[in-house]
């Protein structure tokens, strides 16, 4: 025979069980802690829109349409100069990062200035490459070799134009509260977005300019 089970006493109620299972209290979550954790999720999400790129510049890159191909659009020199502008951008950001934790403002934003005059002219010489192309008929709708380039190469563009804006908006900031503890994480994903980008354009300069010279 099975031996019949007691009643619970009075005083465990339903919500008493509940805590025992469960931490009902509110625990504290310091300021910003799910943020790097969220701008490495979107990192990641950028990363496979250019790798799909990438994969389409690599299936497309060959077809030319019986028009100009690399060889007889790139001006390699002149993207040297423009990787070289990226370059120094990182470079400098790299200081301003080492300014920041030794908590001197000036230098942070001085090396901020820097780097985005950096990029500004990276962005400069992009403009002047597309309308170059542009003029001597090599639009995005010639071939599919020129709708790959124009694609991928303008998708990083608009990244590093919304890098400035982000940077002028951040120099703002910095000047009016300081290196308080949001714009120290501000500079960090800053930093991660613009160094993401120096890396994507290395991609870029390998595989579309210097490959596209040997095919």
């Amino acid at each position: 025979m099975s031996t019949p089970q007691q009643p619970l006493p009075a005083s465990l109620s339903g919500a008493t069980l509940t805590a025992g299972y469960y931490d009902l209290n509110e625990h504290d979550h310091p300021e910003g802690g799910s943020t790097l954790l969220g701008f490495w999720i979107y990192l990641m999400s950028d990363c496979l829109i250019f790798a799909m790129l990438f994969a389409a510049f690599g299936v497309l890159g060959g077809n030319f349409a019986a028009g100009p191909g690399p060889k007889d659009l790139f001006d390699l020199p002149l993207v040297a100069l423009n990787t070289a502008m990226l370059l120094f951008s990182s470079m400098t950001y790299g200081f301003a990062m080492l300014a920041m934790q030794r908590g001197t403002k000036g230098p942070v934003i001085g090396w901020l200035i820097a780097t985005a005059l950096f990029g500004a002219a990276f962005l400069s010489i992009e403009l002047y490459e597309f309308s170059h192309l542009i003029a001597e008929g090599a639009t995005p709708q010639r071939s599919a070799f020129l709708s790959a380039f124009f694609t991928l190469v303008g998708t990083h563009g608009l990244h590093v134009t919304f890098g400035l804006v982000w940077l002028a908006v951040l120099l703002v900031q910095i000047g009016q509260r300081g290196l308080c503890d949001a714009n120290r994480r501000r500079i960090l994903c800053l930093s991660m977005f613009w160094h993401f980008l120096d890396v994507i354009w290395i991609g870029v300069f390998t595989f579309v300019y210097l490959m596209g010279m040997v095919r």
